[in-house]
């Protein structure tokens, strides 16, 4: 099968419930509005968001043997994403996450980390990865056999065989920064958030943030920002994106879908800033909702909301 991306990383299960204001004290129990089980992870939500939006999509990832595992490999199976290189791990948990959505849309989180930590791309896996002419890696920080030199050969590798290659992380931490900074020079589309992006730089300052990143080997850098949209920066250029304003009820994979918009409106032929905008409306349709997927529907209906929906001011 021919693919459009190749989604590579971070695979996990979130249990996301809203609103939580509170943790109720000692046994008792509370009542919330909303329960929901997803596909996530800045692989596994990007992978979903992707596959919704049209892209053949290839999964490459690990799970446990666990229910868990069962739970996101059919899932991602019925948003019609291949999950024939996903990876299962004998005796270790499928990566997961629980998740206390605030009313303002905030997410305090609890992660467990499982098989994710595992995943090595096999080289029986190459060839069909490398036949995909985006190859998006997503999750670096938590993908502990993946992590530094083995991301950076891979990507690497599928620069020379001609693929875009796109880059995100999770949980940026200071510690995390030399991870990151091995893949910089075979990463094509940098997609942090700009909270993350300052973290690992030591950097405030939007110019000194991006100065930083470019001077270490990325072509440019897509810095989301929440309400301020996003910022797209290489040597030649920089574009501001602005948010979409819509009623937000959980930022849980706004990150992703961006990714997975602007990877999928490069692959239909659009310039950058056309890339970002759709990027950015796919976003504010999964804030819409809960979960990483809430919202997107497919490519004509974000295409629409691109279009129509409201500017944030």
């Amino acid at each position: 099968m021919a693919f459009d991306i190749a989604v590579v990383g971070l695979y996990i299960v979130d249990i996301l419930g809203r609103p939580i204001t509170d943790i109720p004290a000692g046994g008792a129990v509370d009542f919330i509005e909303e329960i929901r089980l997803t596909v996530a992870g800045t692989a596994g939500g990007t992978a979903v968001d992707c596959a919704k939006l049209g892209m053949a999509t290839l999964a490459v990832g690990a799970v446990g043997d666990d229910e868990k595992a069962g739970f996101l490999l059919s899932t991602l199976a019925q948003h019609g994403v291949d999950i024939s290189r996903m990876q299962k791990v004998a005796g270790i948990p499928t990566s997961s996450t629980i998740l206390c959505i605030r009313p303002n849309g905030e997410r305090p989180a609890m992660h467990a980390r499982g098989a994710s930590d595992y995943l090595f791309v096999r080289p029986e896996d190459v060839p069909e990865v490398f036949q995909a002419p985006i190859v998006h890696l997503g999750g670096t920080g938590l993908l502990r056999a993946m992590d530094g030199a083995p991301s950076a050969d891979f990507l690497r590798h599928a620069q020379s065989q001609g693929c875009i290659t796109s880059f995100d992380l999770v949980g940026a931490r200071r510690e995390t920064a030399e991870l990151v900074d091995a893949v910089l020079p075979y990463v094509d589309y940098f997609m942090p958030s700009i909270e993350e992006a300052s973290i690992l730089s030591g950097e405030s300052g939007q110019d000194d943030i991006i100065r930083h990143f470019l001077d270490r080997g990325v072509k440019t850098c897509v810095l989301t920002m929440g309400e301020e949209g996003a910022l797209i920066a290489s040597r030649e250029q920089r574009i501001h994106i602005p948010a979409y304003d819509v009623p937000v009820v959980d930022t849980t994979g706004c990150g992703d879908a961006f990714s997975a918009g602007f990877l999928t409106a490069i692959r239909k032929g659009d310039d950058i800033e056309q890339a970002g905008r759709f990027g950015a409306a796919a976003a504010a349709m999964v804030a819409t909702g809960l979960g990483s997927d809430a919202g997107i529907v497919g490519f004509e209906e974000t295409r629409q909301a691109m279009n129509t929906l409201p500017i944030k001011h």
